[in-house]
């Protein structure tokens, strides 16, 4: 006992015994190393660390060592142990800068709450990470033995949620989380000039009576057929083979015209008797150009189209869908010629046999700046109404660089309402709708 020697044996036996005792109380049988249980200590520590991390949040942590918010700086040091905050698993939270490596910035005000991950959703899509993601505290992500962590095997993914969180914006969760405007219309449709994609249907293939808004197609065909200066002379039966109560400027037989005349007549007044003349002058009689009409309505996609006239009145078998006469309309806004008389507010009609000189009004209210109606930007369109079609309406608006075509069939005074809600959606949603 006296020698230094046996007294630091005698301490060291004293010592295994305690530890062999320790574990064969507990079953163990062996003498664990003091080293390895203090190194599980550590561990348990560190488990407990990562899992209040992931489920608190940084900035609800003591500052004793342990990260006091995203991307906290010094050597990582924890009261618990050796952090491993340079070496981030897939499990261990938000990116410092707040986003997800898989979805870029989080947008928290222009996606659907319904749709919105986790923020410990999977990264699996993500860029690589710099280390393997293994945790040196046993399986899983964790730290705790067994226990898969989000984006590792064996772990459950909660139900219902996608993977990554999608920027607003993207054609996905932001174009989901948008609210269709109310159309009352029974048929509507909103395409954009550029693409014609359809942004927006309500029946848009489902055939309706279209009333006057046939013109567009009347003119359109004009247009590609003739001259501006050109004469039309109006024939007994183009000024007499209308319906009874039939707009008219009172054209009678043997009246000369222009056709651009004609057009002003034809898409500020409305008159049927000028779409006939109008009709014969290109193809010699009504039921010729009804023929070119449907022709040129299935070059341009119409699937659903059948006319019979060039002006709309009341036929069973004259019909079209709003998409066709989207799809018609953005044909006619190609020419020049159209857009600028079809958005003139007034002019000047010359006097014909029965009338003198007259100014002639457009029908279509939004492109009145003095009408509450009115909406800027619109660049064409046309009314309609008959007792079979209800109140029809094309409109065609360019703000921007952005065209927007809306076509509102079968209306109960709605047609401007529907249309406006339309337009309105359209401008609002525009790079989201187009991403769908």
């Amino acid at each position: 006992m006296k020698n230094p020697k046996n007294y630091k044996q005698l301490i060291g036996l004293g010592m295994c015994f305690c530890l062999t005792f320790h574990g064969a109380a507990y079953g163990k049988g062996t003498v664990l190393p003091i080293a390895q249980e203090n190194n599980q200590i550590w561990a348990a520590g560190a488990a407990v660390l990562s899992l209040e991390t992931r489920l608190a949040g940084p900035e609800e942590l003591n500052s004793k060592g342990s990260p006091s918010g995203p991307g906290a700086s010094g050597d990582g040091g924890s009261t618990f142990g050796p952090s491993a905050s340079d070496s981030r698993s897939p499990s261990s939270g938000p990116a410092s800068d707040g986003t997800s490596p898989s979805s870029g910035p989080l947008a928290t005000n222009d996606t659907d709450p319904s749709s919105k991950a986790p923020d410990s959703a999977n990264l699996s899509s993500g860029p690589a990470l710099t280390d393997t993601g293994a945790s040196s505290f046993g399986s899983g992500a964790t730290g705790v033995p067994g226990m898969a962590g989000p984006g590792q095997p064996g772990a459950e993914q909660p139900s219902g949620q996608p993977d990554a969180i999608q920027p607003a914006g993207d054609g996905q969760n932001g174009a989901a989380a948008l609210a269709e405007p109310e159309i009352q219309a029974e048929g509507a449709v909103l395409l954009d000039g550029a693409t014609g994609k359809v942004l927006y249907g309500k029946n848009a293939d489902q055939q309706f009576f279209p009333a006057s808004i046939t013109k567009v197609m009347t003119s359109l065909l004009v247009l590609e057929r003739c001259n501006l200066g050109d004469v039309v002379t109006f024939s007994s039966s183009a000024t007499t083979n209308l319906e009874s109560g039939a707009v008219s400027l009172n054209i009678t037989e043997g009246d000369q015209l222009t056709v651009e005349q004609c057009l002003y007549g034809l898409l500020l007044k409305s008159a049927n008797e000028i779409g006939n003349g109008l009709a014969e002058h290109v193809s010699g009689s009504v039921e010729a150009f009804a023929q070119l009409m449907n022709a040129r309505a299935r070059e341009l996609g119409c699937t659903n189209t059948n006319f019979v006239n060039p002006h709309g009145l009341n036929n069973a078998n004259h019909m079209t869908t709003p998409h066709d006469m989207a799809l018609i309309m953005r044909a006619a806004l190609e020419k020049e010629a159209f857009r600028r008389i079809d958005t003139t507010c007034t002019y000047e009609f010359p006097a014909t046999r029965k009338e003198g000189a007259r100014t002639l009004t457009m029908g279509h209210k939004m492109m009145q700046p003095s009408d509450s109606r009115y909406y800027e930007g619109i660049i064409g369109g046309k009314t309609g109404y008959t007792s079979l079609a209800g109140n029809t309406l094309v409109t065609a608006v360019e703000r921007d660089g952005v065209r927007l075509i809306v076509v509102v069939m079968k209306a109960k005074q709605t047609h401007y309402e529907d249309t406006k809600a339309l337009l309105d959606y359209g401008f609002a949603n525009y790079g989201v709708l187009m991403g769908r």
